[in-house]
């Protein structure tokens, strides 16, 4: 069975990227040690042109929590939709699966998180039980949680102390302590929050059709 990216350690996949990766929910990796992991992290290495787009992919998946297959399944999807840049199209819909959008509510401190409150059915969409992370939240969708989920740490742990400063403008969130949410836009490809070249995974999957 593949191995999920969140089998390996949070701390060391943000700093062989050199930069922290919101999804994964651990700040600070790069505070105390701002150079890749291993014994040569600190060195300076010539870096090659797949190597920089292996990066640049990977950050999809460590934010994600996405494996390949799946990456890719969704790349050869959102070629197949003509109305925009297909990298465009991967982002929006990325962005909007459900565990991503339990994650961008603060309701929960990391997808890792979100996919587990998704998976024990504490969530709801339009006031059903949702358990799939890949779920797609659509305009108009209502989302809420079970009152177990209101009652969960690490829901409470998130309003407390937020992973993300802000939450994306397509998403209107009511209620005293944020318990409902409507989404009233789609999810934009600058919605990713983080640094991201789309072009360079553009060109890393040239080949997917």
């Amino acid at each position: 069975m593949a191995k999920s990216t969140t089998s390996r350690s949070r701390f060391k996949m943000q700093r062989s990227l050199g930069m922290e990766i919101p999804g994964l929910g651990k700040p600070g990796a790069l505070e105390r040690r701002p150079y890749g992991p291993g014994m040569h992290g600190g060195k300076r290495k010539k870096v090659s042109d797949y190597a920089i787009r292996l990066k640049e992919k990977q950050k999809l998946l460590y934010h994600y929590g996405l494996r390949e297959k799946q990456l890719v399944t969704y790349v050869r999807a959102c070629k197949k939709v003509k109305e925009r840049a297909w990298m465009d199209t991967l982002i929006m819909t990325l962005e909007s699966r459900l565990n991503s959008v339990i994650f961008r509510l603060n309701w929960a401190p990391s997808i890792l998180a979100a996919n587990q409150m998704v998976s024990h059915g504490q969530v709801l969409v339009n006031g059903k039980k949702t358990d799939r992370a890949s779920f797609i939240v659509h305009k108009g969708d209502v989302l809420s949680l079970s009152e177990k989920g209101y009652n969960n740490q690490l829901y409470k742990m998130s309003l407390e102390t937020p992973r993300m400063s802000v939450v994306p403008a397509s998403y209107d969130v009511k209620g005293g302590d944020k318990k409902t949410a409507t989404k009233i836009d789609e999810a934009l490809p600058s919605d990713i929050p983080f640094d991201f070249a789309g072009q360079l995974v553009t060109e890393y999957y040239w080949k997917v059709k």
